[in-house]
């Protein structure tokens, strides 16, 4: 586990000084694909090792105290050369969003973008907001949702901006289709961590 370095999936931490800054990676891990923190590893791969009751613990505030809804986990104890490294693992959550305390204490909903944590935009955490509501979803393609579509059809992908230009349309009535549009599996989200894309579902055909 450790070869494969730190990436969306898996999160170094040498030790645990801060329960809110691992809450933040709990979070963004529920909030994603799931993931694992292997404590006591230096970001270079080194083994320092851990004391894991305190350890523990410290996850578990985390966890429980600072990630609104709580976070749930696993552990396994790993021993190499009598260092002891902590796995904590995350399932991807049906809870979703969960938020932690950013640097200031505001509650934020993040999600893992490679090997960062970074909040999530207001359209995800609409969509995520929408896929609790048991009603499904009319969509009536008026203009600026045939403009999407159309440009979507001669190209790969779209931004949010991009999309308030080629529609003419203010921020909050694109937000409002793309909300609707991701929510009905219609398109996809790329996140980075400077910008986000929207494309086709390539399972649809837009053309129908």
């Amino acid at each position: 586990m450790i070869e494969e370095g730190e990436h969306v999936h898996q999160d170094f931490k040498f030790a645990i000084t801060d329960s809110k800054k691992i809450a933040r990676s709990l979070a963004a891990f529920a909030n994603t694909e799931g993931g694992r923190l292997l404590i006591g590893v230096k970001d270079n791969g080194k083994i320092a090792g851990v004391s894991s009751e305190e350890e523990y613990y410290m996850i578990e505030a985390a966890a429980l105290m600072y990630c609104k809804p709580p976070v749930e986990f696993t552990t396994v104890q790993w021993k190499d050369f009598g260092k002891t490294v902590l796995e904590i693992i995350v399932e991807k959550s049906e809870l979703r969003p969960h938020k932690a305390p950013d640097k200031d204490g505001r509650y934020k909903a993040y999600i893992r973008v490679n090997d960062n944590n970074i909040v999530a935009n207001s359209v995800l955490q609409k969509v995520w907001k929408k896929k609790h509501v048991p009603t499904g979803s009319l969509i009536t393609l008026n203009k600026a949702e045939k403009a999407i579509l159309t440009y979507l059809h001669d190209n790969p992908k779209i931004t949010f901006s991009r999309f308030c230009k080629i529609a003419h349309i203010p921020p909050y009535k694109a937000e409002k289709i793309l909300v609707n549009f991701v929510s009905m599996d219609i398109l996809k989200m790329e996140i980075t961590e400077k910008v986000t894309y929207y494309y086709a579902n390539p399972d649809l055909n837009l053309e129908d």
